[in-house]
């Protein structure tokens, strides 16, 4: 699976040239709808089935500074899935320099347009099964 790229615009820094820390959650939000969109679930698509996925928790170590024009490459990965929350780890790089400068968690549940919890497994048993197999696939990787 390809990883999403992504170049800090300037906008993006602030008084100290560095990255503004709220930024990575941002990234990690696109990387998010982008790794679905790799699986051949796009967020518009989950929409489109009634399918809401919000936000239950970030956790965020920033490990060193990008500055304007960098560009960090960020590799998204399923952690845990259970049929009802999914934890969702991202790991992003400069890609000049290779050094890791953020390591980050979402995780987040599925709930109807009314805000009910959704069961994949009874509901979207096909998505259910991308999303068990990437756990499996993240636990070979490790």
């Amino acid at each position: 699976m390809k990883d999403f790229v992504r170049k800090v615009n300037y906008h993006e820094t602030d008084k100290m040239g560095i990255t503004h820390h709220s930024n990575y959650i941002k990234w990690m939000e696109e990387a998010r709808i982008y790794f679905l969109d790799q699986l051949g679930y796009s967020y518009s698509k989950l929409e489109s089935e009634g399918i809401i996925s919000p936000v239950l928790s970030v956790e965020c170590q920033y490990k060193a500074s990008t500055t304007f024009d960098d560009e960090v490459n960020i590799c998204v990965a399923v952690e845990e899935f259970r049929g009802v929350k999914l934890v969702v780890g991202y790991t992003m790089t400069n890609t000049k320099t290779n050094e890791v400068v953020f390591l980050g968690k979402s995780s987040h549940c599925f709930v109807d347009k009314a805000g009910r919890p959704i069961v994949l497994k009874k509901q979207f048993p096909d998505f259910d099964k991308i999303l068990k197999k990437q756990v499996s696939k993240n636990m070979d990787e490790k």
